[in-house]
């Protein structure tokens, strides 16, 4: 039997090292050196991840580094391999991405680290019935129309349930049968004992490709599928006051769902387009009028725009720029309170650029008079 190495040199440490470098070097290298990383030659990586594993066995325990820091490898209880390490207690991964799926369940709050990397408890491929995907569909629609509300028909291009086999992906008078490999979980799990080592191994079924269930004569419509591609005609219906981002929920409307699963929600996202003369804020609305000096001085009744048509609004006398101005109830409706917000007007006083012979004098007049 070939001479064992020190247990720092395997780790890559110090001899003064604290138990916090020894567990960082060992994560390091275990992530390095599992056989599934090493695919090429996985042998030689189950004997080197064996050799990192009883080091850091040992190391991170007090008192079994005390005994090997005093009397070497002879301090060491002989038959390690039987009571410390043992393979059967990780899990076999099939890829890398299956390797660091257990990460998500760390950062969630579930078990530590060190089982969020080599977790006994491996994701499990879904077998059986599946909920279809959901879908999104962004509508469009101008400042009126989410002033009042409407309802509108809509094009969705989909997958459904093939209307000839229903779903099930079986020829006509057939049904799928569950598959006599997995026995319909999709997954065949084998076991392999290499001396004291136990390589636990789950694998996608050969036989069903993972559905758990065989068609021997598939659906001449999808081919086996349970599905066909259809552009659905859907009736939505657009709440008054609708907002940009507002978004409805119509269930079932979305992709067809696998293996007989349920299918899927439509989500219907609005956008609503900037107006040219109003600037919207929850249900209110602002929009700038210009008004002469005239009638900013004097007083003035005039007529604005709203949504709903044409509303007149009074200029008291003596109106200063940038005055805000309020019509009461001509705002947008609102989701989420009954009645409307209001229309808020800024005053602007425009100066006129070019005078009249008549405007030039009666102005001429006005300076007189103020001074």
């Amino acid at each position: 039997m070939a001479e064992k190495r020190d247990y720092y040199e395997v780790l890559g440490i110090a001899k003064d090292a604290t138990k916090d470098d020894i567990k960082k070097a060992y994560r390091k290298l275990a992530k390095k050196f599992h056989p599934d990383m090493n695919k090429d030659n996985p042998k030689a990586a189950e004997e080197k991840f064996t050799e990192i594993s009883e080091a850091y066995e040992v190391l991170a325990d007090a008192d079994k580094r005390a005994r090997y820091d005093q009397f070497g490898h002879a301090g060491i209880d002989a038959s390690f391999g039987a009571g410390g390490f043992q393979w059967s207690n990780f899990t076999h991964y099939n890829d890398i991405s299956d390797i660091f799926a257990g990460f998500e369940d760390f950062f969630r709050g579930g078990g530590s680290i060190f089982d969020a990397f080599f977790g006994g408890t491996r994701r499990q491929r879904r077998s059986g019935p599946m909920r279809g995907p959901d879908l999104r569909y962004d509508i469009e629609i101008t400042l009126e129309e989410a002033d009042e509300g409407f309802e509108k028909t809509i094009s969705v291009p989909r997958n459904v349930a093939c209307s000839k086999c229903r779903g099930s992906g079986a020829a006509e008078g057939t049904m799928p049968t569950t598959c006599d490999v997995c026995h319909g979980s999709g997954q065949v799990k084998s076991v392999q004992t290499r001396g004291y080592s136990q390589f636990i191994s789950i694998n996608t079924c050969n036989k069903c490709g993972g559905g758990g269930r065989i068609i021997e004569r598939p659906c001449e419509k999808c081919g086996g599928r349970g599905q066909e591609k259809k552009t659905s005609r859907i009736s939505i219906k657009i709440p008054e006051g609708a907002e940009t981002g507002t978004r409805l929920r119509l269930a079932g409307e979305g992709e067809a769902g696998s293996l007989g699963g349920p299918p899927g929600d439509l989500y219907v996202i609005v956008h609503v387009k900037e107006h040219e003369d109003f600037i919207r804020e929850g249900p209110h609305l602002l929009m700038e009028m210009d008004v002469t000096f005239p009638q900013a001085a004097l007083g003035a009744e005039l007529e604005v725009p709203t949504l709903t048509g044409r509303a007149k609004m009074n200029i008291p006398a003596g109106t200063q720029p940038g005055t805000i101005l309020r019509l009461k109830g001509k705002g947008v409706n609102s989701m989420r309170s009954r009645g409307r917000g209001d229309l808020h007007m800024k005053v602007n006083v425009v100066v006129p650029e070019k005078l009249s012979g008549k405007q030039k004098k009666l102005l001429k007049e006005l300076q007189d008079l103020e001074s």
